[in-house]
């Protein structure tokens, strides 16, 4: 185990007010590192020196900006195994995702906004001829949108991808000129820290990133409550979303909302079932379904209704759950006995809503750590919570329809509309389906994400939409500035 974790303030590492608190691994409830807790005071004083910085590193050339990205890329490929080893340690996830999922797409995010910082960040506007009047005489006047800054931004992290999630804030967030203040999860926050460091080594000034951490509600209400804070990106559950945003309210502060998803996947009887078992399976495998984009929710035509479910029971009969060190695993356990507690608790509100077990229900033979066995639900309906509400662990409810508009129905009935799914032999229908559904983004025939789509959920899911160039756009204000011609 290495020395104590510290914070980052101004370009110090701090030691925290509150102590430090165990980090333990979800397989083998062994202790990973101590991380910091930090005071109310230390957060401010964090928003604070972020806010000294904003102004040079605002004024800072793209290039420059763009280069110090770059090399903070170098150094997180560098140290990817002991990052790796890390990442898998603290979060349970196997040594295949936390390489190539989280250490792997922060590297990769980290280089996309390195070319980002470099885009164009003005947009000629047409000129206007105006005639003589009260506002003085005739004329040609032009425009220009540019994108300017926000300011300062607290990114508050999700603990489901402490590499991804991070560096698709902070990165984007750099590259427009901000300064940032990262919250990360308190499961999982070491990996940020190490994210840190390389973006020290890169030759971010002081100021510029600061890391704090907690566990009390007090840490991430002064992240966000500060007056120098502009902007609010965050990552996690609904229920703390609404907070934020009631805080940010009061402030006209900026906000940039990644919440909790349902995601429902249609499938119909001209399915490929195969394939379709297989996107839905991910929900069983990857990171033990603790994923906001996952197809927990099942919509399927009673046409092929049980052929389906017999193939979702065989294909989660394959898949091996144990110690995410071993290269042969491909479950492997939640964050925390909590969360598993939490799990293991919709699933007996699944027996008891007279949900249909096919598989699963229980904890896998396993002498320690935090599992789930892999859990389907069938005959479910559209009242039950256990398909209305999120999860966020490897079970995926099933519920049949009839025709078109009813499964539509059925998909769109929920709080949530982050990503669905429509698998369909007919590509026009498909299409036709995803016009309909109430997400921002649908999956047609495949779990894939294109990387440069936007992202971002209708409904309760979210507010704004990053990735790509998106989020250099989420990231900054537009700024009109006219002249006469």
């Amino acid at each position: 185990m290495n020395a104590p974790q510290r914070l980052l303030i101004d370009g110090e590492w701090v030691e925290p007010a509150g102590g430090h608190y165990e980090v333990v691994d979800p397989a083998t409830e062994e202790v990973v590192g101590l991380a910091p807790e930090a005071s109310p005071e230390q957060v401010r004083q964090a928003a604070d020196a972020a806010r000294d910085a904003f102004d040079s590193w605002s004024r800072t050339r793209p290039e420059e900006r763009a280069a110090i990205l770059d090399r903070a890329a170098d150094v997180v490929r560098r140290e990817s195994d002991p990052y790796t080893r890390l990442a898998r340690a603290e979060t349970g996830a196997t040594t295949g995702t936390a390489r190539a999922l989280q250490v792997a797409v922060g590297e990769a995010r980290f280089r996309r906004y390195a070319k980002g910082a470099l885009e164009p960040t003005a947009t000629p506007i047409a000129p206007q001829v105006n005639e003589a009047g009260p506002m003085g005489r005739a004329g040609v006047l032009g425009a220009v949108e540019v994108r300017r800054p926000v300011g300062v931004v607290t990114c508050i992290t999700s603990y489901n991808n402490p590499w991804a999630n991070p560096a698709g804030k902070i990165a984007p967030a750099l590259a427009m000129g901000n300064t940032v203040l990262v919250k990360p999860a308190p499961q999982d926050p070491l990996s940020v820290f190490r994210m840190a460091e390389a973006l020290t080594e890169a030759g971010v000034p002081p100021g510029v990133v600061n890391v704090v951490n907690g566990t009390s509600v007090g840490v991430g209400e002064a992240a966000v409550d500060s007056p120098c804070v502009d902007m609010v990106s965050f990552t996690g559950s609904t229920r703390v979303g609404r907070r934020i945003a009631e805080v940010c309210g009061r402030g006209m502060k900026r906000q940039l909302m990644e919440l909790g998803g349902k995601g429902a996947a249609l499938v119909f009887e001209d399915a490929d079932l195969d394939a379709a078992v297989s996107g839905i399976g991910t929900t069983f495998s990857f990171y033990s379904g603790q994923i906001c984009t996952a197809p927990t929710r099942v919509i399927a035509q009673r046409g092929i209704y049980e052929v389906l479910l017999e193939k979702l029971r065989a294909y989660m009969g394959h898949l091996r759950v144990g110690d995410p060190a071993d290269p042969d695993t491909v479950v492997g356990p939640l964050i925390s006995a909590a969360h598993r507690d939490r799990v293991e608790s919709y699933i007996e509100l699944g027996r008891k809503e007279g949900a249909r077990l096919v598989a699963g229900g229980g904890r896998p033979d396993m002498r320690r750590g935090f599992y789930v066995a892999p859990t389907l639900f069938a005959d479910c309906t559209k009242d039950m919570r256990v398909v209305r509400e999120e999860i966020f662990g490897p079970v995926v409810v099933v519920v049949p329809f009839g025709e078109e508009d009813e499964g539509i129905a059925l998909a769109n009935d929920s709080d949530y509309g982050l990503i669905d799914y429509v698998w369909s032999g007919d590509v026009a229908r498909a299409f036709r389906v995803a016009g309909r559904l109430r997400a921002g983004g649908v999956g047609v025939n495949t779990v894939g994400r294109n990387m440069e789509a936007p992202f971002g959920g209708f409904k309760q899911s979210g507010v704004g939409r990053d990735v790509g160039s998106y989020a250099l756009r989420a990231y900054s204000e537009v700024q009109a500035v006219v002249w006469p011609g």
